[in-house]
């Protein structure tokens, strides 16, 4: 008798400690509600350029990232502009359309993000005007890759 008494006890014991614990499933929901960040193109665009020494292309032009943009690594972001095809398997995301982005008209590269799509690349149509949300990821040292990226990137918005 006493035996299922301790046993009893424990138990509840056991129940009510667990009922304070915190739910790990709880912070990740949390955070996946939280609102991101709007990233304009002007943001974008406020950026300098230094000239530094590359080890294979002489003197080049790196990107200096504004502070606001440094503080949005890793975070969740959404973006709005045009689908640019870049080859038979990836897209970017450009401010301008096709014919005015930085490779084929007067723009820079700071009016383009390279884009990561969570899961697997949708066929998309060039100049399609879309809205994403994704992870916000900035490079300021790999000259053949892009400045800004949109990694983990999905379509909420489609023209």
């Amino acid at each position: 008798m006493i035996k299922n008494i301790v046993i009893g006890v424990y138990c509840s014991l056991a129940v009510l400690l667990m009922s304070f614990s915190t739910n790990s499933t709880s912070k990740t929901t949390i955070y996946s509600k939280q609102k991101p960040t709007e990233v304009t193109w002007k943001l974008l665009g406020q950026i300098d350029f230094v000239k530094r020494k590359n080890p294979h292309y002489g003197e080049v032009m790196y990107p200096m990232v504004n502070g606001t943009l440094k503080a949005l690594q890793g975070k969740k972001i959404k973006a709005s502009g045009f689908i640019v095809p870049i080859d038979s398997k990836s897209y970017a995301l450009s401010k301008n359309v096709f014919a005015q982005c930085f490779f084929c008209g007067n723009a820079g590269p700071e009016t383009i993000m390279g884009i990561k799509f969570k899961g697997n690349t949708p066929r998309l149509k060039t100049d399609t005007y879309v809205t994403m949300e994704g992870t916000f990821r900035y490079n300021a040292d790999d000259i053949d890759d892009w400045i800004y990226h949109i990694e983990n990137a999905v379509i909420t918005h489609q023209k």
